[in-house]
Protein backbone atom coordinates (compact mmCIF):
# COMPACT_ATOMS: atom_id res chain seq x y z
CA UNK A 1 0.00 0.00 0.00
CA UNK A 2 1.33 3.43 -0.88
CA UNK A 3 1.68 6.01 1.86
CA UNK A 4 -0.56 9.06 1.48
CA UNK A 5 1.04 12.40 0.76
CA UNK A 6 1.44 14.62 3.82
CA UNK A 7 0.06 18.13 3.72
CA UNK A 8 0.92 21.18 5.82
CA UNK A 9 -1.30 21.60 8.91
CA UNK A 10 -3.34 24.31 7.18
CA UNK A 11 -3.90 22.04 4.18
CA UNK A 12 -6.18 19.33 5.56
CA UNK A 13 -7.44 17.02 2.83
CA UNK A 14 -9.91 14.27 2.04
CA UNK A 15 -8.02 11.01 1.43
CA UNK A 16 -11.04 8.77 0.78
CA UNK A 17 -14.77 8.99 0.16
CA UNK A 18 -16.61 5.76 1.00
CA UNK A 19 -20.16 4.40 0.68
CA UNK A 20 -22.00 1.14 1.23
CA UNK A 21 -25.37 -0.11 0.06
CA UNK A 22 -26.20 -1.65 3.45
CA UNK A 23 -25.56 -0.85 7.11
CA UNK A 24 -23.17 -2.76 9.36
CA UNK A 25 -20.48 -3.42 6.74
CA UNK A 26 -17.24 -1.78 5.68
CA UNK A 27 -17.67 0.84 3.01
CA UNK A 28 -15.94 0.85 -0.38
CA UNK A 29 -14.00 3.82 -1.69
CA UNK A 30 -15.40 5.77 -4.63
CA UNK A 31 -13.64 8.31 -6.88
CA UNK A 32 -16.20 10.99 -5.98
CA UNK A 33 -19.65 11.36 -4.46
CA UNK A 34 -22.31 13.98 -3.97
CA UNK A 35 -23.30 15.33 -0.56
CA UNK A 36 -27.01 16.13 -0.49
CA UNK A 37 -28.41 18.80 1.85
CA UNK A 38 -30.01 17.33 5.00
CA UNK A 39 -29.43 13.81 3.65
CA UNK A 40 -25.77 12.73 3.42
CA UNK A 41 -23.80 10.96 0.70
CA UNK A 42 -25.90 10.00 -2.28
CA UNK A 43 -26.20 6.21 -2.51
CA UNK A 44 -24.99 5.47 1.03
CA UNK A 45 -27.10 3.24 3.29
CA UNK A 46 -26.51 5.51 6.30
CA UNK A 47 -27.71 8.67 4.53
CA UNK A 48 -30.99 10.21 5.59
CA UNK A 49 -32.37 12.92 7.81
CA UNK A 50 -31.26 13.44 11.37
CA UNK A 51 -27.97 14.31 13.06
CA UNK A 52 -25.78 11.50 11.66
CA UNK A 53 -26.01 12.10 7.91
CA UNK A 54 -22.30 11.72 7.23
CA UNK A 55 -19.37 10.29 9.22
CA UNK A 56 -15.74 11.38 9.26
CA UNK A 57 -12.58 9.76 10.61
CA UNK A 58 -8.99 10.98 10.40
CA UNK A 59 -6.42 8.81 8.64
CA UNK A 60 -4.22 9.46 11.67
CA UNK A 61 -6.79 7.50 13.74
CA UNK A 62 -6.72 4.61 11.26
CA UNK A 63 -2.92 4.63 11.47
CA UNK A 64 -3.19 4.16 15.28
CA UNK A 65 -5.13 0.97 14.63
CA UNK A 66 -2.53 -0.14 12.08
CA UNK A 67 0.19 0.43 14.68
CA UNK A 68 -1.77 -1.89 17.00
CA UNK A 69 -1.62 -4.61 14.35
CA UNK A 70 -4.93 -4.14 12.54
CA UNK A 71 -4.89 -4.42 8.76
CA UNK A 72 -7.36 -1.63 8.10
CA UNK A 73 -7.88 0.98 5.43
CA UNK A 74 -10.17 3.96 4.82
CA UNK A 75 -13.81 2.86 4.79
CA UNK A 76 -13.27 -0.15 7.09
CA UNK A 77 -14.72 1.76 10.05
CA UNK A 78 -17.83 2.60 7.98
CA UNK A 79 -16.78 6.26 7.77
CA UNK A 80 -17.89 8.24 4.72
CA UNK A 81 -15.02 10.73 4.63
CA UNK A 82 -11.45 9.95 5.67
CA UNK A 83 -9.36 13.06 6.30
CA UNK A 84 -5.68 13.85 6.71
CA UNK A 85 -4.19 16.78 8.60
CA UNK A 86 -7.15 17.70 10.81
CA UNK A 87 -7.96 16.11 14.19
CA UNK A 88 -11.68 15.77 13.50
CA UNK A 89 -12.36 14.17 16.90
CA UNK A 90 -11.15 17.38 18.60
CA UNK A 91 -13.61 19.65 16.75
CA UNK A 92 -16.35 21.02 19.01
CA UNK A 93 -19.99 20.26 18.30
CA UNK A 94 -21.37 22.93 15.98
CA UNK A 95 -18.11 23.36 14.04
CA UNK A 96 -18.81 24.22 10.40
CA UNK A 97 -16.55 22.60 7.77
CA UNK A 98 -16.15 23.14 4.04
CA UNK A 99 -15.26 20.03 2.05
CA UNK A 100 -13.98 20.80 -1.44
CA UNK A 101 -15.17 23.94 -3.21
CA UNK A 102 -18.87 23.78 -2.24
CA UNK A 103 -20.05 21.31 0.39
CA UNK A 104 -20.50 22.38 4.01
CA UNK A 105 -21.10 20.25 7.10
CA UNK A 106 -21.88 20.99 10.75
CA UNK A 107 -20.46 18.61 13.39
CA UNK A 108 -23.34 17.07 15.37
CA UNK A 109 -21.81 14.15 17.29
CA UNK A 110 -18.40 12.94 18.41
CA UNK A 111 -18.01 9.19 18.77
CA UNK A 112 -20.68 6.51 18.87
CA UNK A 113 -21.46 3.20 20.50
CA UNK A 114 -19.76 0.31 18.76
CA UNK A 115 -22.39 -2.05 17.35
CA UNK A 116 -22.58 -5.69 18.35
CA UNK A 117 -20.43 -7.87 16.15
CA UNK A 118 -18.06 -5.04 15.18
CA UNK A 119 -15.50 -6.83 13.00
CA UNK A 120 -12.66 -4.49 13.92
CA UNK A 121 -13.29 -4.82 17.67
CA UNK A 122 -13.56 -8.61 17.32
CA UNK A 123 -10.25 -8.85 15.42
CA UNK A 124 -8.15 -6.31 17.34
CA UNK A 125 -9.93 -5.90 20.65
CA UNK A 126 -10.51 -2.20 20.02
CA UNK A 127 -12.24 0.12 17.58
CA UNK A 128 -11.30 3.77 17.14
CA UNK A 129 -14.62 5.00 15.66
CA UNK A 130 -16.43 5.25 19.04
CA UNK A 131 -13.75 7.65 20.33
CA UNK A 132 -12.47 9.47 17.26
CA UNK A 133 -15.14 9.28 14.59
CA UNK A 134 -17.51 12.21 14.17
CA UNK A 135 -20.88 12.77 12.54
CA UNK A 136 -22.25 15.79 10.72
CA UNK A 137 -25.26 17.26 8.95
CA UNK A 138 -24.97 18.45 5.38
CA UNK A 139 -25.97 22.13 5.26
CA UNK A 140 -24.69 22.83 1.74
CA UNK A 141 -24.42 20.13 -0.90
CA UNK A 142 -21.75 19.48 -3.48
CA UNK A 143 -19.43 16.92 -5.02
CA UNK A 144 -16.47 15.70 -2.97
CA UNK A 145 -13.46 13.58 -3.86
CA UNK A 146 -10.06 12.54 -2.52
CA UNK A 147 -7.66 15.48 -2.62
CA UNK A 148 -10.33 18.06 -1.76
CA UNK A 149 -9.45 20.50 1.01
CA UNK A 150 -11.11 20.38 4.42
CA UNK A 151 -11.49 23.82 5.93
CA UNK A 152 -12.85 24.86 9.33
CA UNK A 153 -15.20 27.76 8.58
CA UNK A 154 -16.35 28.44 12.13
CA UNK A 155 -16.39 26.98 15.62
CA UNK A 156 -18.98 27.74 18.28
CA UNK A 157 -17.98 30.85 20.17
CA UNK A 158 -14.68 31.53 18.50
CA UNK A 159 -12.14 31.85 15.77
CA UNK A 160 -11.31 28.58 13.94
CA UNK A 161 -7.60 29.49 14.02
CA UNK A 162 -7.60 29.62 17.83
CA UNK A 163 -8.63 25.97 18.19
Amino acid sequence: MTKPARYPANQARVVAVSVSDKKGVAKHNVPEARLLVEHGLEGDAHAGGGRRQVSLLALESIEKMRAAGAEVKPGDFAENITTLGIPVHALPLGTRLRIGPEAELVVTQIGKACHRGCTIRDLVGDCIMPREGIFARVVKGGRIKPGDTVEVLSVPGGDPDSQ
